[in-house]
């Protein structure tokens, strides 16, 4: 089994309710063996606020970064998630991959650690509650470290909501 970490995010909609199903579905697919809190963060883009979060779970050998990510993107689909050009932009459910275990995946469709994970508190907030001593495959560094040396310049705030 290899540990996959996968951030959640949603500023449209039920919020809580589209993370909750989503970690449902993931679930249903494959052993979730950690859930961060909901944190809510100023959008990067266009309002309203998004909720975040991160989960882990443990991906059999067999699985495929392609058919995790297919997977992925058909939860976001049933969630009312548009694939558009446009970065940043509102949206219903979002799920990225962050790290699978140490590996390094550069691939067409997924890069694996997430390119920007490191530079977003929304990402490594929810994180670093889950995998704080976990090592960044390319930085060397851990979760914890990266989050503690992100400026607070964003609002962020850890809600009392589990997922």
């Amino acid at each position: 089994m290899a540990r996959v970490y996968i951030a959640l995010g949603a500023n449209l909609g039920d919020r809580l309710a589209t993370l909750r199903a989503a970690v449902g579905e993931l679930g249903g697919r494959w052993p979730v063996a950690a859930r961060s809190s909901v944190w809510e963060t100023e959008a990067i883009g266009p309002p309203p606020d998004y909720l975040n979060a991160a989960i882990a779970i443990d991906a059999p050998p067999a699985l495929e970064p392609d058919a995790l990510l297919d997977a992925l993107h058909a939860i976001e689909a049933r969630h009312g998630r548009v694939r558009d050009a446009v970065r940043n932009a509102p949206r219903t459910l979002d799920l990225d991959v962050l790290l699978w275990g140490d590996r390094v995946i550069r691939a067409a469709r997924l890069e694996v650690p997430h390119p920007r994970m490191h530079e977003r508190l929304f990402v490594l907030g929810p994180l670093a509650e889950i995998a704080p001593e976990v090592a960044h495959p390319i930085l060397l560094r851990t979760i914890e470290g990266l989050r503690d040396e992100l400026p607070r310049a964003r609002r962020v705030r850890r809600l009392a909501e589990p997922l």
